[in-house]
């Protein structure tokens, strides 16, 4: 399936960008991510899709209830492993989900949603560019590694600029 695919191309480049850190530089606090690591935005992207993976076992997803695993975001092997056990657990077919989500920090008040799972495998993927995007300033700031040409831009956005180049 294209959703698939492309979350393939973006956990490859995430992986190997993350392989080529090291440790320090994965668990070192960035200013301009208000003191961030690259290893919790990791952390942050493989903690949505492992709840997406629970909620399609139980009809219901809910992003809020994440785990926070420390050891992701501290561990870059450990989160290139877990990127590659993700993907290979996307072969599902689309059903009805409910996504449970709470609307503000003020309340404990949650809302409903109708959607399915390759609604919210969308949904993971954009949200694992954008961060890829942080992640990106992040690389630049504290390291060396060069990342590939379209590291954390949206797809429309590299098709636009594709077609300008024409």
């Amino acid at each position: 399936m294209k959703i698939q695919k492309a979350i393939q191309i973006v956990f490859a480049q995430l992986s190997e960008s993350i392989r080529e850190l090291t440790s320090e530089e994965y668990t070192y606090p960035i200013n301009t991510l208000f003191n961030a690591t690259i290893g919790q935005h990791v952390r942050h992207i493989i903690e949505l899709f492992l709840e997406l993976e629970k909620g399609y076992e139980t009809g219901r997803v809910n992003y809020d209830k994440r785990k926070r695993d420390y050891a992701i975001e501290t561990n870059k092997d450990a989160a290139i492993e877990l990127l590659h056990g993700i993907f290979l657990g996307l072969k599902k077919f689309d059903k009805h989900l409910l996504l449970e989500a709470g609307c503000d920090e003020h309340s404990t008040d949650t809302v409903l949603i109708s959607t399915n799972y390759f609604r919210e495998l969308m949904y993971n993927l954009e949200h694992t560019v954008h961060h890829m995007a942080l992640i990106r300033v992040g690389i630049n700031e504290v390291s060396s590694v060069i990342v590939p040409e379209y590291f954390g831009v949206a797809s429309s956005t590299v098709k636009y600029k594709k077609a300008c180049v024409q």
